[in-house]
């Protein structure tokens, strides 16, 4: 049976996009293999980091798997040698109770995380975002106007809309909602946010964000106290909604 690659934006023609699996634990392996291809997608399966990081270089994943208990290398050590020479995106697979694993993953440079056990639906539609991310990234660098929803942001004007309400906003609430919108639908941490927005010397100041997280939300969101578009991933960071 044939089907149609996941990503719309692809040429006719074009190959299902190549997702790398860095995974031993043969359970997880087997659910992957018998999901993606069924679902449009070319498989290539690693069990250790070495081979992960081989196959990375040699086969040119569109998109990287990546568990964090790996038998040799963790997940967070081969993340940052991707990221040395690699910009494929990388979401991290990771068991309960990893969170401080997931942090260091996303600040070595992952674009997001999975909680195993996770669902098929859930899995596919971050790999979709992820794709469409990187597509984004390497044919729109230009683009300065991100939409979601009714919330614009024009980064090259430096103005913010709600439906057809333009919406004032501090100087410090711009900066934090422009990283935001820079890094649309990825797990930005807590450091990585305060290192972007108030400098390295404040990567230990997360009630910063929690002050203008709140202002933010009371100003963009329809109802601050269950956001559509600023979300919070408990205890490691934010992420900006952006479909």
């Amino acid at each position: 049976m044939s089907t149609s690659p996941p990503d719309g934006d692809r040429g006719r023609g074009s190959p299902p996009p190549l997702v790398l699996v860095v995974d031993d634990e043969p359970q997880v392996v087997r659910f992957l293999r018998a999901t993606l291809p069924a679902q449009g997608y070319r498989l290539v399966e690693a069990v250790t980091g070495a081979q992960g990081l081989v196959a990375a270089s040699t086969r040119a994943p569109d998109l990287i798997l990546l568990d964090l208990g790996l038998p040799d290398l963790d997940g967070v050590e081969v993340t940052r040698r991707l990221r040395e020479w690699s910009a494929t995106p990388i979401i991290v697979l990771s068991a309960r109770g990893q969170e401080t694993d997931k942090i260091e993953a996303l600040d070595a440079g992952a674009d997001d995380y999975l909680t195993k056990p996770f669902g098929t639906g859930e899995l596919l539609a971050r790999m979709r975002v992820a794709l469409r991310n990187a597509a984004r990234a390497a044919g729109d660098e230009g683009e300065t106007v991100f939409t979601a929803g009714d919330l614009k942001v024009d980064l090259g004007a430096r103005r913010v809309f709600v439906g057809e309400k333009e919406i004032h906003l501090t100087r410090t609430e711009y900066n934090v909602l422009a990283v935001l919108v820079k890094h649309a639908s990825k797990v930005l941490t807590h450091r990585q946010l305060l290192k972007e927005v108030w400098g390295p010397g404040s990567t230990g100041e997360s009630h910063y964000l929690r002050v203008y997280m709140g202002q933010l939300r009371h100003k963009l969101e329809r109802d601050p106290a269950r956001p559509r578009y600023l979300l919070t991933e408990t205890g490691v960071g934010y992420r900006l909604r952006a479909d």
